[in-house]
């Protein structure tokens, strides 16, 4: 449905410092609490749960079990903060409990937006009475910080390995004292691929040894390979590790008596003749009653690299990884399956995605696409609100959002949602403008701008954003001061339809389809933005009262 003319409707539209890290303190949920989205929940209620168990972008996931107690970390890229950690006591019900990194190093660097560069995928440990989280960044080398609880403080991360081009890091502290990382290579940066590389590591896991002494060269079998976990178990060292390229890889298992090798290779996991392809790069895990799974990710283009749970059992010292092994080993992921047996119930639970706006911290679902900085927002419980200030934009006049680090952003919450932000512009000077985002390689949004002759609705379109694409802004009418409604509603297909309303009740549709398109290594994100092009005086600003995610809502 195209949009109609504005007076048709009748509508009144519109739309690192201590202070930014105190924007995301916030206590930690207990384990019985419950925080169930309207979009996608993967406990099933009978005993069983459906693949994906986060139907959101939290890729490269790697798991370490404390207890009763499952603990997951991702990728991040350039959105901060950074290191998301997630709880869980039966690897299906998932919560979103802290970030390791509220700022990204070097700080100066990412304080302008870096699609694709930052956060790459981490590894979790536990060692002498302290958590180690192993990162790379593709630009700088790998990073380690640590922390005495889960939920932090974290330390300042330290570059163990100055190296461009190095990624994927795991960590091991042998039996007999001796200590290891393992890494892969990306030839983007180091001109080096497809092997992996072993270090010796000091005791104290922050410091390397020697160069690396390559293990595995997948040249001859395996493209792209990429991603090691390793792990040592009855006498064995295996490495985990997937091949073949995001979308269409499958994973490996290696496995040797000695760490430096040789070792032997079998594909343990593959698309077969399933809908989830590429089963890409996770972590074995087992649980307190002697269960092992394997959690890894899929890449859904649009929707990110959601996080996907397979039963594994092991036979004659290899795991088998899903169900339907062939004759040479070969799983296939699973739909649907029998929740872990852990003790006890455990709640129905999903990370945060709607938000009322009604805590003294920003929510742990937002991210900036840049380091922050002190007065991009302010949350306020005695208002009720969360206050995003029109931020100036940069010395070049460019608006294109793509390129704004004050783009306050969350991920996909599901296949098909809708979300609608209730907002209020207040002070607003000619050029402001504030409003409801997806953005990816392509963007579209809808928002309210403040024009010379008063404010306006506006729907906005950039095509190929990370190839320096254009901005294009149109104008549907007016927008009377006072507050709004705007929404999104995406498809199953990845189309999405923008909406705008005065009343919260009567939403129109403003805009024509938008193909909704992924991110750099990420998926598209649903954002919220102010802009001022004027920097003097006082800002203007807008007030967001709450932002709902639910199913889908049929367009009028």
């Amino acid at each position: 449905m195209r949009s109609r003319p504005l007076a048709a409707l009748s509508l009144c539209f519109i739309l690192w410092s201590d202070a930014t890290i105190a924007l995301h303190a916030q206590s930690v949920p207990s384990p019985n609490t419950s925080v169930v989205s309207k979009v996608w929940v993967a406990d099933q209620g009978n005993g069983k749960y459906r693949n994906p168990i986060l139907f959101a972008d939290y890729s490269d996931p790697d798991v370490l079990r404390m207890g009763d107690d499952f603990y997951l970390v991702s990728s991040s890229f350039d959105q901060v903060p950074g290191l998301p950690i997630l709880h869980s006591r039966d690897l299906v019900n998932w919560q979103l409990i802290a970030h390791a990194l509220p700022i990204q190093p070097p700080a100066e660097v990412y304080r302008q937006t870096s699609h694709g560069n930052g956060v790459w995928a981490p590894s979790l440990r536990f060692h002498k009475g302290k958590f180690f989280l192993y990162y790379p960044d593709p630009e700088f080398g790998i990073y380690v910080t640590t922390a005495q609880q889960i939920t932090g403080p974290w330390s300042t991360p330290k570059l163990i390995k100055a190296a461009k081009g190095w990624i994927d890091p795991c960590p091991l502290w042998d039996d007999d004292g001796n200590a290891y990382l393992i890494n892969a290579m990306a030839a983007s940066r180091s001109g080096v691929k497809n092997v992996l590389i072993l270090s010796r590591m000091s005791e104290d896991g922050e410091h390397l040894l020697d160069d690396g002494v390559l293990i595995i060269d997948g040249h001859e079998t395996d493209r792209t390979l990429e991603g090691p976990k390793l792990y040592k178990r009855n006498g064995y060292y295996y490495v985990f590790a997937p091949a073949g390229g995001v979308p269409t890889g499958y994973q490996l298992v290696y496995r040797s008596r000695s760490i430096y090798g040789p070792y032997e290779r079998r594909t343990v996991l593959a698309q077969g003749k399933t809908d989830i392809n590429g089963p890409h790069q996770g972590a074995w895990v087992d649980t307190p009653s002697g269960e092992d799974w394997f959690l890894h990710f899929q890449d859904r283009g649009a929707y990110g690299r959601v996080t996907l749970l397979e039963p594994m059992r092991w036979v004659d010292d290899w795991p088998a990884i899903g169900v339907r092994q062939d004759a040479k080993g070969v799983g296939e992921p699973v739909d649907e399956y029998r929740k872990p047996k852990v003790a006890g119930t455990v709640a129905i639970a999903t990370p945060a995605d709607s938000d009322e706006f009604n805590q003294p911290a920003l929510g742990l679902q937002w991210q900036w696409q840049a380091n922050p900085e002190p007065g991009w927002a302010f949350p306020s419980s005695a208002l009720g609100v969360l206050r995003l200030e029109n931020v100036p934009i940069g010395a070049d006049g460019g608006e294109r959002l793509w390129d704004t680090p004050n783009v306050l952003s969350a991920k996909l919450p599901g296949p098909a949602f809708t979300a609608t932000v209730k907002l209020e512009p207040h002070g607003f000077r000619e050029g402001d403008r504030a409003g409801l985002v997806l953005l990816g390689r392509d963007y579209a949004y809808v928002a309210i701008r403040q024009t010379s002759s008063g404010a306006v609705l506006v729907v906005g379109r950039c095509a190929d954003a990370n190839k320096k694409g254009t901005e294009h802004e149109t104008v549907i009418g007016p927008a009377p001061a006072g507050t709004m409604f705007l929404r999104v509603t995406l498809a199953k297909s990845a189309d999405a339809l923008f909406f705008a309303s005065s009343d919260g009740r009567d939403f129109h549709q403003v805009g024509d389809s938008f193909k909704v398109r992924e991110g750099e290594w990420i998926g598209s994100k649903l954002g919220l933005f102010a802009q001022s092009r004027d920097r003097s005086g006082e800002r203007g600003y807008v007030d967001l009262d709450w932002f709902h995610l639910e199913a889908p809502v049929a367009a009028k």
